[in-house]
């Protein structure tokens, strides 16, 4: 896949997409989809090659060698964040009308998740859907919709009823073209520049109740299950990333000479290095260990999320370290590094802040107090 999709019709563009802040999702991802690379671990009578998740870790690592982080990203939403719920829940009418076509790279996908108010918090969306005859009315928001400016249809969370939190909500199929669903504004963001990330309003949607995926009320459910393969690939696709982001920096400062020898010659520069690179092998082993468990059937969620919080917060250390070793031309626009720096931010904020994390290991740790 690197050879061809990524060096020939992705990385020759980054430059372009980056600068004008949205890369043609649609173009992507039929090229994708047709060498099958947007539903490895998706049934085979709806277009996948039926492959188990481990495929799809292959596949995020690969896409780690795409030159910036936005556009693995939306890749990764639609494979990995949109559609799990979809294919392991949804009914035969729905993956046909919605996944397959997704697979197939013939429609582009958002997750419909998070709020104004309700970010890591998934409990506290607004989002309503209430029922009327063989209909649900759709009123509410959301944010940071990645993909949200182009994306043919949703996958979106929303309140079905008043009880718990936990039990009130449920996972729909919405179109995108339906009346009511306004683009309110492409969000402009600190990096993760080539990705289009949306805030969207719905007015009245109606949608058929055929739509909801799986049963009503286990939408928080199939949520957090979605969330332990959006983290693992998470994970896979930075790793990559920073082993590019090292031997980049190997290169540069081994050609960049400082006090008549070569910057990577100086102890403090070898010698970080290797730690930052004994620190991406230690993740692997985590992330490859975690797969392993989850393609067996395990609950891999505690180390889902040791893995998510280890890869934000080694993504900002190798970026910050890596970039002041290119000195000033660290501080451009001209080197990956710098672009690395801004994008891999996200890391410890999306698909769950490093402090729910920390509460969810927490958790499965048995030492959060009890109320």
């Amino acid at each position: 896949m690197q050879t061809y999709i990524i060096d020939q019709e992705i990385n020759p563009h980054v430059d372009q997409w980056e600068a004008e802040g949205k890369f043609p999702a649609h173009k992507i991802f039929k090229i994708l989809g047709s060498a099958g690379f947007l539903g490895v671990s998706k049934p085979v009578e709806y277009g996948g090659l039926g492959l188990d998740f481990s495929y799809s870790v292959a596949v995020a690592e690969e896409l780690g060698n795409i030159r910036c982080g936005g556009i693995p990203m939306a890749i990764g939403v639609q494979s990995d964040m949109a559609t799990p719920a979809l294919a392991r829940f949804g009914s035969a009418e729905l993956k046909r009308e919605f996944l397959l076509p997704s697979i197939m790279g013939d429609k582009v996908a958002c997750l419909g998740v998070s709020e104004v108010g309700a970010g890591s918090d998934v409990s506290s969306i607004k989002t309503k859907a209430v029922r009327e005859g063989d209909e649900y009315v759709i009123n509410g928001g959301k944010m940071w919709t990645t993909n949200g400016t182009q994306a043919d249809w949703i996958c979106l969370l929303a309140n079905t009823n008043d009880g718990p939190p936990h039990r009130n909500k449920s996972l729909f199929c919405l179109p995108m073209n339906l009346p009511g669903v306004h683009i309110a504004r492409k969000i402009d963001k600190l990096g993760m520049w080539s990705s289009d990330t949306a805030e969207l309003f719905f007015d009245d949607v109606r949608v058929p109740c055929k739509n909801i995926i799986g049963q009503e009320g286990m939408g928080f459910t199939y949520q957090m299950l979605q969330f332990q393969e959006e983290r693992l690939w998470a994970v896979a696709n930075i790793l990559t990333m920073m082993d590019n982001i090292i031997q980049e920096t190997i290169q540069y400062t081994r050609q960049r000479r400082i006090f008549k020898q070569p910057v990577l010659y100086h102890q403090s520069v070898h010698f970080r290095l290797a730690e930052l690179q004994t620190e991406v092998e230690l993740l692997r082993s985590l992330l490859h260990r975690a797969t392993a468990l989850y393609i067996k059937g395990n609950d891999v969620t505690r180390l889902a999320s040791m893995g998510k919080l280890k890869g934000g917060r080694l993504a900002r250390e190798l970026g910050d370290s890596c970039l002041q070793f290119w000195g000033g031309m660290g501080f451009t626009s001209d080197v990956l590094v710098s672009r690395f720096y801004r994008d891999s931010r996200l890391m410890s904020i999306g698909a769950g802040a490093d402090e729910v994390m920390l509460g969810i290991i927490c958790k499965y740790m048995d030492t959060l107090p009890k109320n």
